[in-house]
């Protein structure tokens, strides 16, 4: 199918929807410049492994260590920033029932202005205590090396990045919401993701099973991709605008 047909059917599937699901992956902050959770590690940080640096042991053992890991990768997106692909589906969600269900950490939906999201894996903005469970949201800035150990205001304890670790759960209302908003859809978007860590890739095979079209963006064909009902080999921040910009042509022309 040539782009132009394929930007054609896509808006024909979402011109007729009135409740759009996304299901977004790392490949849509990638066009950031945010490297995923493996690709970070590199320079310094490369002679660690997953398990030095996101696991509630490795917090234990040495939380210096994981909070230089995740101030540098705030830092890396703060630096980024949101893209064409994230500002797009913001624009969808203006005219529509949207709810991005993400994999990613970084929060950069809501950066864009989305604001129905169900953060599957945390936000690494946001910091939980380690004794009392409150959760609080840093201000966006550089990697600060000297800072120290953030502590809980409310009860002094030491507080952690608010993201699901190697061998944690996944947070059960973001999941859940996923889940439903999955089942009311007349559409689903599957962007940027590889559709191989579970259990939120769960959530792309209940959206293939389902009735309800789904439109998979991504650069490379998945395991998903021959079980879609339309595939658009394309980056996000491509894709996504020429999709906004050719419903914006349908709508204005009728």
């Amino acid at each position: 199918m040539a782009v132009s047909e394929t930007i054609r059917e896509a808006a024909r599937i979402i011109g007729t929807a009135r409740r759009i699901v996304a299901l977004t992956g790392a490949g849509i902050s990638a066009e950031s410049g945010i490297p995923t959770f493996r690709e970070a590690q590199t320079g310094l940080w490369a002679e660690f492994s997953p398990q030095d640096l996101a696991t509630p042991e490795a917090f234990a053992a040495d939380p210096e260590r994981v909070w230089g890991w995740y101030r540098w990768r705030r830092t890396l997106i703060a630096r980024g920033g949101v893209n064409a692909g994230h500002t797009a589906l913001a624009t969808l969600g203006r005219t529509r029932e949207m709810v991005i269900a993400t994999q990613n950490v970084d929060g950069l939906h809501a950066a864009a202005g989305s604001i129905d999201i169900a953060e599957l894996h945390g936000n690494i903005w946001r910091e939980r205590c380690n004794r009392c469970a409150r959760e609080s949201v840093c201000d966006i800035a550089l990697e600060d090396d000297e800072a120290p150990l953030p502590i809980c205001t409310a009860c002094g304890g030491t507080t952690r990045p608010a993201v699901v670790w190697f061998g944690e759960a996944l947070p059960v209302n973001a999941f859940a919401r996923a889940q439903r908003a999955i089942a009311d859809a007349d559409c689903i978007l599957v962007v940027g993701t590889s559709n191989q860590v579970y259990p939120a890739a769960s959530l792309a095979e209940q959206a293939v099973a389902s009735a309800t079209p789904v439109i998979e963006i991504n650069p490379q064909p998945t395991g998903l991709s021959p079980a879609v009902d339309l595939y658009w080999a394309e980056t996000a921040s491509q894709a996504l605008p020429d999709l906004v910009a050719a419903l914006d042509a349908g709508e204005s022309a009728r």
